[in-house]
């Protein structure tokens, strides 16, 4: 491999390292903020075993990571990228709060196992997602 091959890599892998850095650090914000901005504590229930509680939480993730593969795509500079992340990590708290005013007793009824609660929900969070990453250009 001839240096700039050797240099044109190495840059590439340092690019790849900041943006994939920062997604998962927007992840962990994610997975921060989404549980505190709903009424329950979705580890604690997820470490019980509580299937509706994991269906939930993991899709409304699935639900963030696509815009946020979106932003990664699209974005000129690491500063969009983490713009984008927060508008993402916004838009999946909203679906929860319009799903809970849709729903009665949505985290009571997750929280109890309900699995239609929690499967509206992860689909609500799922399409906000889609719908989210296809509109960020």
């Amino acid at each position: 491999m001839a240096d700039g091959q050797m240099l044109a890599a190495l840059s590439a892998l340092q690019t790849f390292a900041i943006y994939f850095g920062t997604a998962l650090g927007l992840v962990v914000l994610y997975l921060v903020a989404y549980p505190a901005a709903t009424s329950r504590n979705q580890f604690s229930l997820v470490r019980q075993n509580v299937l509706s509680a994991s269906l939930a939480l993991g899709f409304s993730l699935v639900g963030f990571a696509l815009p946020l593969s979106s932003a990664l795509v699209y974005s000129r500079e690491v500063l969009d990228t983490v713009i984008w992340g927060v508008v993402a990590i916004l838009v999946q708290i909203l679906v929860y709060w319009l799903v809970r005013l849709l729903v009665p007793r949505l985290p009571h009824r997750i929280a109890a196992g309900e699995m239609s609660a929690a499967l509206f929900l992860g689909a609500a969070s799922l399409a906000a997602g889609i719908l989210n990453a296809a509109a960020m250009r």
